[in-house]
């Protein structure tokens, strides 16, 4: 039978406030554990929660910047529930009414736009970390995670592929970066995803029995654990039996899921209002300022760069996807670049660089003026296209300008008419053999010719005018006998 899958997506997406949500204990990553906790986030008989400022300002930029409505009046609930690393044995969240909903996120799924609607954005706090690792026969708790803020970002089932829920994300992670509110150093736990699946039969509008996915690390891990758990389904249905509602767990090396627990439901919960934070609302004076303190979003910077630098949707889409190579982009354009040029510089040979090395961009330290400067070496011919290729790695590698690199290297192109002849006439007197190849009609002599003028000239020589050069001369030489 065929199928048809659906499905939607709960992000937690850690703010990057320098304290945690109730309290004032820091919310640095890496911290010696257990560090970082005080009788609030540890839930020590008599504390009372304080809601950080910061965080709260953040959820609701985050949830401007998905076109969400803001809840008028909003409250935090307890969820209970047991867990090792959840001191207090319930989670400050948000249930019934949380910071915003309904908005929606715009997707190119499959080259076509796609709208995917946002339920809800609720606030929430963290809980803490298990480590098995110290030993054999003993588990450790790490509560310094306990209390960081989280927002959680729930999709409606509107994805239908696994390519969907990658897009998705990584539409997600663009404009939180965007944002500036959390790092989404998803190794680091700043960005984790649970996905929820169910298939149905194609054309059919009931929805299957839904299976969760937690802790999925990586987009990668999305993608494949979707894969994976959409064949398994189908594979029971197709049996005739019928899929369990139940949480999932992604075993990463044996690239399959693996059942954790039924699935709890709301009840199962027992969720109530927080007794030690009272609703809120936000006022109009509060939400204008953080509207103004929108920036512009990456579908916007796409829109500007084709208006502005008459950039196809495809460069445009991929320069503004992350913050640092729009910048960038932008910045070597006012040092002077033209826009294609410095457009095809950072898609292409930086991007490469980026891969090789496994750095992201920001780690990187181009300096705009710096890919300026090297889009205008190559446009004033003192370098050629491939020396320039040379030269970006040295630049970033080192740290330097790319003219003093040229000028230090003495890199610039030979350019001089009477030394590039006296090249061509040693390359040709050097293979008599390609020359008289090219005479009897093999035509592709010349490229070994060109290669070889390239390799003697230590790769300086011009290419457009070497390789005019040797063309004039073996056409020269058919009409007179060869010396």
């Amino acid at each position: 039978m065929e199928y048809e899958p659906v499905i939607g997506l709960e992000v937690h997406l850690q703010l990057k406030t320098a304290t945690k949500l109730f309290c004032g204990c820091s919310a640095t990553f890496g911290a010696t554990p257990n560090s970082q906790t005080c009788p609030v986030c540890l839930g020590l008989p008599g504390v009372l929660p304080v809601l950080n400022e910061r965080a709260f300002q953040w959820g609701i930029k985050v949830a401007l910047a998905f076109n969400c409505q803001i809840a008028p009046t909003m409250k935090f609930d307890r969820k209970q529930y047991f867990y090792p690393d959840l001191p207090k044995n319930y989670q400050i969240s948000q249930y019934d009414q949380p910071l915003a909903h309904h908005g929606y996120l715009d997707i190119g799924a499959s080259g076509q736009p796609k709208r995917i609607r946002i339920l809800r954005i609720h606030m929430e706090e963290d809980a803490g970390k298990l480590l098995h690792e110290a030993s054999q026969t003993e588990s450790y708790v790490d509560f310094n995670r306990t209390g960081v803020p989280l927002l959680e970002i729930v999709s409606e089932p509107d994805l239908r592929s696994s390519d969907e829920a990658y897009d998705y994300l990584t539409e997600l992670k663009a404009i939180i970066e965007y944002l500036e509110v959390s790092t989404c150093n998803m190794e680091e736990g700043s960005l984790r995803c649970d996905t929820n699946v169910s298939l149905r039969p194609a054309g059919a509008t009931a929805l299957g029995s839904k299976v969760e996915i937690k802790n999925l690390n990586s987009f990668r891990a999305v993608k494949l654990a979707l894969e994976y758990e959409m064949k398994r389904q189908a594979m029971v249905l197709d049996r005739g039996e019928r899929i369990p509602q139940e949480t999932r767990l992604w075993d990463a090396k044996g690239l399959k899921t693996e059942s954790m627990r039924s699935k709890e439901g709301a009840a199962d919960y027992r969720y109530f209002p927080e007794p030690d934070l009272v609703p809120f609302r936000l006022s109009p004076q509060q939400m204008k300022i953080i509207q103004q303190q929108l920036p512009e979003l990456p579908a916007q910077r796409a829109a500007r760069f084709q208006a502005a630098y008459q950039l196809s949707a495809y460069d445009a889409r991929v320069l503004r996807q992350h913050r640092v190579l729009a910048d960038v982009f932008e910045g070597a354009i006012s040092a002077g670049a033209a826009p294609k040029l410095a457009a095809n510089w950072i898609m292409g040979d930086f991007m490469a660089y980026l891969n090789a090395k496994k750095l992201e961009p920001e780690q990187a330290r181009i300096r705009p003026e710096w890919l300026a400067h090297l889009v205008q070496l190559i446009e004033d011919g003192t370098i050629s296209g491939k020396m320039a290729k040379d030269v970006l790695v040295q630049m970033l590698e080192q740290q330097a300008d790319p003219i003093a690199l040229v000028k230090a290297g003495k890199l610039q192109q030979i350019v001089d008419p009477a030394a590039l002849e006296r090249l061509a006439d040693a390359v040709m007197a050097a293979n008599p053999d390609s020359v008289e190849a090219y005479l009897k009609g093999k035509t592709n002599a010349l490229t070994f010719l060109m290669g070889q003028a390239m390799k003697q000239s230590q790769g300086k020589a011009n290419p457009q005018q070497m390789t005019g050069l040797l063309q004039r001369k073996l056409d020269q030489a058919k009409v007179k006998p060869h010396v």
